[in-house]
């Protein structure tokens, strides 16, 4: 690590986890939800990246924490235990160790009568979401390969891809199944492509460090129970790769101009920035000087 990398206590998960690559220069690391975020507004991408603005807990994503660790966890439990109602009672579990590692977790709730939602309320809404799995999936019939798997790629161009894949299902011939969980409701008919970015940026990776085509995409919605699948070949992960290299083209192009326009859409209700956007009326702060701004290349090593 130099002594331009940020603490150790500063880095993402995956920057942990990210392995040295030996006598290469990479150019950067990309994450699917980085990329993402700068597909659907550069602004917000800026905010996140390049400012490092915090954000607020949301509960909806912290619902989509528990609900993600509950999903990974049932699989610990011998096959015939994985039921619905086991499954609901560690919802409770999983919420006691969250709030023991990060006590202001619990802040977000009306306890003493703020204005943050109930927390019985939310829990119930969590364990109502593991109990929608039941009727997309049967754990009691699956053991999954890998859970929270780790992956990284560096492409041809020195980009380096990283990122963590939900599930991976392995069939006695070697295809692989590719699962992600997702909280909230399935797309609009005619989205999914959108959706299944974040799937193919992990199939690529799985590629090009495995030699194998994942032979099917699964995006499991818990909101509304719908499960979207997508068979990728060759020509496809080939065309993501295209997309990634052209991601990251724009992201250079916006640090070298400092221009990063805001994208108005139906996310802007979600956005923690939204009071600092010019598309809403605000002003962002000015942009960190280079000398200042947190590094998206890393140096060596990432």
């Amino acid at each position: 690590m130099s002594s331009q990398d940020p603490p150790v206590d500063d880095l993402s998960p995956a920057e942990r986890l990210s392995t040295v690559v030996d006598g290469v220069d990479v150019l950067a690391a990309l994450s699917p939800s980085r990329a993402a975020d700068f597909l659907s507004c550069p602004l917000r991408f800026r905010f996140r990246t390049v400012d490092r603005l915090p954000e607020p807990p949301s509960v909806d994503a912290m619902r989509g924490t528990v609900v993600h660790q509950v999903l990974e966890d049932v699989f610990d439990l011998p096959a015939p235990e994985r039921t619905p109602e086991r499954a609901q009672s560690m919802v409770d579990e999983v919420w006691a160790q969250v709030v023991l590692d990060d006590p202001e977790a619990a802040e977000m709730f009306d306890d003493d009568g703020s204005d943050g939602p109930d927390v019985v309320a939310w829990l119930l809404s969590c364990r109502e979401s593991v109990r929608r799995w039941f009727d997309l999936e049967d754990p009691r019939r699956i053991e999954p390969a890998e859970r929270e798997l780790y992956v990284e790629t560096l492409l041809d161009s020195k980009l380096l891809l990283r990122g963590f894949v939900d599930r991976v299902d392995e069939s006695p011939d070697g295809a692989l199944r590719v699962v992600d969980y997702k909280s909230g409701r399935s797309p609009r008919e005619g989205f999914e492509t959108k959706a299944l970015f974040q799937l193919r940026f992990y199939a690529l990776a799985l590629w090009r460090t495995r030699g194998v085509v994942p032979r099917v995409l699964q995006l499991v919605y818990l909101g509304n129970s719908e499960v979207i699948t997508y068979e990728p070949d060759e020509q496809a992960l080939l065309a993501t790769e295209r997309k990634v290299e052209a991601v990251w083209a724009a992201i250079q192009h916006a640090e070298q101009t400092g221009d990063y326009q805001p994208q108005r859409s139906a996310l802007c209700g979600w956005c923690a920035h939204q009071a600092i956007c010019p598309a809403w009326g605000g002003t962002p702060p000015p942009l960190p000087s280079r000398d200042d701004a947190p590094s998206t290349a890393p140096v060596s090593a990432p």
